[in-house]
Order: structure tokens, then C-alpha cells, then sequence
């Protein structure tokens, strides 16, 4: 599926497979990242697509994302591997791409990489990461009131921020750590 095909008929797909938090939760990101996309001169289309794209493999079991990654011949690492609910992001830019057909390389990037984030992300990429975090529906993110207003001023320093507020969060209650998160925060608190 092409960016010309109805944002309405992937809104209902998505419904379909969300719960009624979840899909709360993805119109928020979608609406985030429509409007971040408006300010910083984004695609705002390919950001409503990705919004509504980047959960569409949360709701899942674990047990059906292992599946998938192994059918697929998706790499799981040992980090997902002890913690699949981490493989939604992967598991979902494979069925945005196989599933909802889109192909754009930018959307499916957008989806695969919205919780760990990647060096040299692109515009998009960004704009998801940062919508995914600070969408109206979000309450219980440290320091929201503070990162919300940055994030249409300045993307940079709005991942810097949740990235840090993340690994904070991670280390204060012993979750484990995704590589990627931290080679991300090392990546763009070098470029500040």
C-alpha cells in the first residue's frame, strides 16, 4: 500500500487488532506526530501513517512475536529474547510492511525503531519516537510537563531528554536496557 491509500481504512485495520487503551493511545501518536510533522516540516501524511502503524504488533502475545521473528528470520537479540514484548516495534515494521503493504523505507524505520531509537535517525523517525512518548494520553512519564514543550522547539533535545528520563526509569527499577537505547543517548547527547 502506497501513502495515497485511505488513512480511514488503516485507522479501521488497526482498530481491529488494538485494544480500546491501545487504540486510544496509537490516535494520540498519530495526532502527535501529524502536528510535530506540521511544525518541523515534515511529511505530516507518512506521519499519520507511522502513528498509526508503530503498535499495530503490540497487542500480540509474546509467544506470537517469537513466532513471527523466527518465520521471518528476524534477528532477536538476547535482550529481546528476555523480555519479547520488546520485539513489538521490530514485529510491527514487518507487518506494516507485509501486512499493510507499505514500502516506504521511512515509515517502516519510523515503526521499527519508536522504542530504542537509532543514530542518525530521520526526521520521521524522530517524530515518532517523540510522539510514542508525549502524546496527550500519556500521564506517567517523568518530567512530561517539561519535555512536551521542548519537543516542538527543538527534536534533538527532546530524544536526549526521554532518552535520558528512559535509562533513569530503567535503572531505578532494574529493567534491563536495550543496547540500542544507550548507543542512541550516547549517539545524539554527544551531538548537543
Amino acid at each position: 500500500m502506497n501513502k495515497d491509500k485511505s488513512l480511514k481504512k488503516l485507522r479501521m485495520q488497526i482498530e481491529k487488532v488494538q485494544d480500546a487503551k491501545r487504540f486510544e493511545h496509537t490516535l494520540g501518536v498519530c495526532y502527535t506526530a501529524s502536528c510535530l510533522a506540521m511544525v518541523f516540516g515534515g511529511d505530516v501524511r507518512s506521519a499519520q501513517i507511522a502513528g498509526l502503524l508503530h503498535d499495530c504488533a503490540k497487542c500480540m502475545s509474546d509467544k506470537k512475536r517469537l513466532a513471527i521473528c523466527e518465520k521471518a528470520g528476524l534477528e532477536v537479540t538476547d535482550v529481546e529474547r528476555k523480555n519479547p514484548f520488546l520485539l513489538h516495534a521490530k514485529v510491527g515494521a514487518y507487518l506494516a510492511e507485509t501486512k499493510y503493504q507499505f514500502e516506504d523505507p521511512d515509515i517502516l524505520n519510523a515503526v521499527r525503531y519508536h522504542t530504542t531509537g537509532r543514530p542518525e535517525m530521520s526526521l520521521l523517525e524522530k517524530i515518532i519516537f517523540i510522539a510514542d512518548y508525549i502524546e496527550p494520553g500519556r500521564k506517567q512519564a517523568p518530567n512530561l510537563d517539561r519535555i512536551r514543550p521542548v519537543a516542538f522547539t527543538d527534536l534533538d533535545q527532546a530524544l536526549c531528554m526521554i532518552l535520558e528520563d528512559t535509562l533513569a526509569y530503567l535503572k531505578q527499577n532494574g529493567g534491563e536496557i536495550d543496547p540500542a537505547t544507550d548507543c542512541t543517548y550516547q549517539y545524539y547527547i554527544r551531538r548537543k
